[in-house]
């Protein structure tokens, strides 16, 4: 067997391994109990301040750089005897940012799939495994114990390194705090796109349509005006078609983000994009949509002028 084989296989028995906890539904009870736990927190408005909203993305891959950062050059300083005591004050920076970096990540959690979550849980497991193996090294440190200190801060680091792989997987195989509204700007075709008649769209009722097989989200106001968002929730891809539509925004059936019809915007996470919005106009009685980075220099006649 050669090595390249051999290396292949201990991936595909890594990703097998991953797949399959993806799909283990033991722990599924005491998920229910935390996630429940979690969105009940009296946090307010600093839920979306965790989610990352105000940035445009997560904000817990940033926020755990600081511990991830300070534990491994504490475990530089601990190749050298000498420097044990530096080692032990970035362990401690380390243990004091993990805990709001391990906030953010639960408030994110309660908001995924089943498959991420069960993920995310096992990504949990390992990290609070490791802030206690580095408050372990701590303890054995102020006693004096600076060779059993550093032994349990390199086995806290490879709890965190197991964490850091699965929150990885979390991230970019399962798509975890990704925007899933990206692709629509590179997918549908230029100009402008029919898509119903006026009549097809109840004044006050969230209707879905399709522009080059992107579902589209088409909401026409009582005065008249028409919105259309693309209709997959940037969050998690939830279908907005069967949300709520009130104040001039549309709440996401799936985990409750609400976004701006007249532009997409994310009034409340935890979607921390916002949607893909369009153009609109009505010819011959007729919606049509198009995307907005199209020629602003075509004279289109507006929602309201268009009105019969």
């Amino acid at each position: 067997m050669t090595r390249t084989l051999r290396r292949r296989m201990g991936q595909n028995r890594v990703l097998r391994l991953l797949d399959g906890l993806e799909r283990q539904p033991r722990a599924d009870t005491v998920m229910d109990l935390v996630g429940r736990g979690v969105r009940a927190l009296p946090l307010g408005g600093g839920r979306d301040l965790l989610h990352g909203r105000w940035l445009g993305h997560p904000v817990h891959p940033l926020m755990v750089q600081v511990p991830i950062g300070s534990w491994l050059s504490a475990a530089v300083l601990d190749l050298r005897p000498s420097r044990s005591r530096e080692a032990s004050l970035l362990i401690g920076v380390g243990l004091a940012a993990a805990a709001p970096a391990a906030l953010a990540g639960a408030v994110d959690w309660a908001e995924l799939h089943r498959p991420q979550q069960r993920v995310g849980l096992v990504h949990a497991l390992a990290n609070t495994a490791a802030v206690g193996l580095y408050a372990a090294s701590l303890v054995c440190r102020a006693k004096g114990r600076t060779g059993a200190g550093r032994g349990f801060a390199y086995l806290g680091l490879t709890a965190a390194a197991t964490g850091g792989m699965l929150g990885g997987h979390l991230a970019y195989r399962q798509a975890a705090g990704a925007n899933h509204a990206e692709e629509v700007p590179h997918v549908v075709s230029e100009g402008w796109h029919r898509i119903g008649a006026v009549a097809d769209f109840p004044a006050g009722q969230a209707v879905r349509r399709s522009v080059d097989d992107v579902p589209v989200l088409v909401v026409r106001e009582p005065g008249g005006a028409v919105h259309a968002l693309a209709d997959r929730c940037s969050h998690l891809a939830g279908p907005l078609s069967e949300g709520t539509v009130e104040d001039g925004c549309v709440r996401c059936p799936w985990h409750g983000s609400v976004f701006r019809l007249s532009d997409g915007w994310n009034v409340r996470g935890p979607a921390t994009a916002p949607q893909p919005a369009f153009d609109t106009r009505i010819v011959d009685g007729h919606v049509e949509v198009r995307l907005p980075e199209e020629s602003s220099a075509e004279s289109s006649p507006s929602t309201a002028e268009a009105l019969p």
